[in-house]
């Protein structure tokens, strides 16, 4: 029975971790329905081009309407008008017309043909566009939206791309506002209208806005009674990606954030969630199997002043922006010195001999992406020279607790650094995601709302570094206790930090707590002693299964707009679709291992811990000898993180994020088993632990 306590210790927590995974039921939002619909388009308009002085009707319609950031994302990047048109009409990433040439959009249409009433779209361009989606974007079907109507009305060219039906046919069009406008929108319960495109910087943009709003005006003038009207910046006019207005007003829509299931994140929409709002709002059934969106609600909590609201929604532009171009490049450097950082550590174990500068620098190489998680808690995008002003605080957040911890772990012995940083690490992230993932949404070590991919949760980064941190910090804690009790211990904390990964309400990342899963399994039963046999990975990777099954299971009696990414997997083989899924996510993983800095960083990390294993002055075999249980971790970090990339459709990210954090500090573990805490001493002169 003392034997078996461990075990059925293990086993509880596993099972209460997995019935903490079960989704709470969520009622839908009960809304008034409009007799009409109007979404009314202007492509390239951003938050900080609207202004109670430049545009005052569009800053009156926001005041007593639901505002949030829009995501413009289509079937290509950058979105041009013409993708945004026929995206917020086909309720699907969807593409067309001539590619941008030199990152600058064209601003032209398809040629359209007038009729009686309405209007058609040039044959010829028509089928080339429906030809092209057919090539890149499977699934999309052009004017799904319109379809859903008995009558569509259209204003404008770009308007008329978004109401043209699979055919190329609009029911009615006018080309600009103007006299008739009543009748033409009361004609028919679904209507677009083309505000013009605001393109430009200075002066050129600024009178675009103000002709916008003028249109606007005549629109609000002539809107039928009980009518929904969403006026949304459809798309990017260049190569740079930015959040765009939304604004919804009607029944239903008073004053508040604008908000989607599909996203998750108060005041953040997607465009494909325009055509479901509009049929919902219609009291129309909504296509799930055409459309990928979800309906959009409106939410409290926005502020009474219109211009704060206005104001934070501008702001979230602009970090967006500013988080690409320096996530980039940090990444980029942290690869580069944490690979000429091995390089030194390899040449002292050539000759014997260890730098207390380079502990001091592997310290700092493994705090530098939880630094940097900190110093998005400063508005460093606000900055005139964003960039600049991100290298500066981010400097002085990694000095400080650079030397925090090395003062902190000074004579701790060889697991001080590694534990105390993994646990702290491991803290800190857990407690972003179970308050609301605040440093992730557009964190530099963050996932970006422009991607239009994830907006809660716990993104790719963080995943990789939560991963080795839990583990690692497990083991720690796992060596401090009897051989038997090691398995419980990381078993325990393992289970908390799965469910905090998989739970809808946190993580919200089914496919990384599949892997952790496995990975939880590997270490725990590598933590007492012994090798990753092919009989241990089999058990992890039976235990995974089971997760992934029952949770699948579950996912898949939510709402469509609100299951995982394993319960639309599920679907996707009950229809037949998971073919392309698969293929979705290999070519997404594939790219993202040729082009992501972190593949080099495993690459690097990997051949230098090859080295330091199989040869003699490495010393890495020693330390997985002495402490068997930060073996496990090791073998169990690669395993989940391998399986949460591969499911995540992410490549090799997963395993970069964990390496960079935990490969610096595994180093500095095997330098203080082989000289103890005492630099610049050879390595003969071996010193206690």
């Amino acid at each position: 029975m003392k034997r078996m306590l461990p075990v059925l210790i293990a086993l509880g927590a596993a099972l209460i971790g997995m019935l903490s995974l079960l989704p709470q039921p969520s009622a839908e939002p009960v809304l008034d329905s409009a007799e009409r619909v109007i979404l009314v388009g202007a492509p390239g308009l951003r938050w900080d081009d609207v202004s109670p002085v430049e545009t005052p009707t569009l800053w009156a319609f926001a005041r007593k309407g639901s505002v949030g950031a829009l995501t413009v994302r289509s079937g290509r990047s950058p979105t041009c008008p013409v993708d945004g048109w026929l995206t917020l009409g086909a309720g699907n990433y969807a593409r067309g017309g001539p590619d941008p040439v030199d990152g600058v959009c064209p601003l032209t249409y398809p040629t359209l043909v007038r009729t009686d009433a309405g209007a058609k779209l040039d044959k010829s361009e028509h089928d080339a566009i429906v030809e092209d989606n057919k090539e890149h974007t499977a699934g999309v079907e052009l004017g799904a939206l319109s379809e859903s109507a008995r009558c569509t009305a259209a204003v404008g060219p770009g308007a008329a791309v978004a109401a043209a039906r699979p055919f190329g046919r609009i029911d009615r069009y006018a080309p600009e506002a103007g006299p008739g406008m009543r009748e033409l929108l009361d004609a028919c319960v679904l209507s677009f209208v083309d505000l013009g495109t605001i393109d430009g910087e200075g002066t050129e943009r600024i009178v675009a806005a103000r002709q916008a709003d003028a249109v606007l005006a005549a629109v609000l003038a002539t809107r039928p009674e009980r009518s929904l009207v969403i006026v949304a910046g459809l798309s990017d006019t260049g190569d740079a990606s930015r959040l765009h207005v939304v604004v919804a007003q009607g029944p239903g829509f008073g004053p508040g954030w604008l908000s989607s299931p599909s996203t998750g994140r108060e005041g953040y929409v997607r465009l494909i969630d325009l055509a479901p709002t509009a049929l919902r709002a219609l009291g129309r059934p909504v296509p799930g199997q055409l459309f990928v969106g979800a309906a959009a609600n409106p939410s409290a909590g926005r502020p009474t002043d219109v211009d704060d609201a206005v104001g934070r929604l501008a702001d979230a532009d602009r970090l967006a922006g500013a988080q690409r171009r320096v996530s980039t490049l940090f990444f980029a450097g942290l690869t580069v010195a944490q690979l000429v950082l091995f390089v030194l550590v390899f040449l002292m174990l050539r000759r014997d001999t260890v730098d207390e500068r380079v502990c001091w620098a592997l310290t700092a190489a493994a705090v530098a992406v939880p630094a940097a998680m900190v110093t998005d808690i400063v508005p460093w995008w606000r900055a005139s020279r964003p960039g600049l002003s991100f290298v500066l605080i981010f400097a002085a957040v990694l000095g400080l607790v650079t030397a925090a911890t090395v003062r902190l772990t000074r004579g701790s012995g060889a697991l001080g650094p590694l534990g105390g940083v993994t646990g702290a690490v491991a803290f800190a992230v857990g407690v972003d995601v179970l308050t609301g993932a605040r440093l992730q949404l557009d964190g530099v070590t963050g996932y970006s709302a422009l991607a239009g991919g994830r907006y809660t949760g716990i993104g790719t980064i963080g995943l990789g570094v939560f991963v080795g941190a839990v583990l690692f910090a497990a083991a720690s804690v796992a060596q401090r206790v009897g051989r038997s009790w090691r398995p419980v211990v990381v078993a325990v904390i393992g289970t908390v930090a799965v469910v905090t990964v998989g739970s809808p309400h946190f993580g919200a990342d089914a496919g990384g707590a599949v892997g952790f899963t496995a990975g939880v399994c590997v270490a725990a039963a590598m933590s007492s002693g012994g090798w990753l046999t092919g009989r241990r990975l089999s058990w992890a990777v039976v235990a995974a299964s089971a997760l992934t099954v029952a949770f699948a299971l579950i996912d898949l009696n939510r709402p469509v707009d609100r299951r995982g990414s394993v319960g639309r997997f599920l679907a996707h083989i009950g229809d037949g679709t998971s073919g392309l899924v698969v293929n979705r996510n290999g070519a997404s993983s594939v790219v993202t291992t040729l082009t992501s800095p972190l593949t080099l960083l495993v690459i690097g990390g990997v051949a230098f811990l090859w080295l330091a294993q199989v040869r003699a002055w490495g010393g890495l075999r020693r330390v997985f000898g002495l402490f068997p249980a930060v073996r496990g971790a090791f073998a169990g970090t690669v395993v989940a993180s391998l399986l949460a990339g591969v499911v995540d459709g992410v490549g090799l990210n997963v395993l970069g994020a964990a390496l960079a954090v935990v490969l610096p500090l595994t180093v500095l573990a095997l330098l203080r088993v082989r000289i103890g805490t005492t630099p610049d001493r050879p390595i003969r002169e071996r010193l206690p632990v």
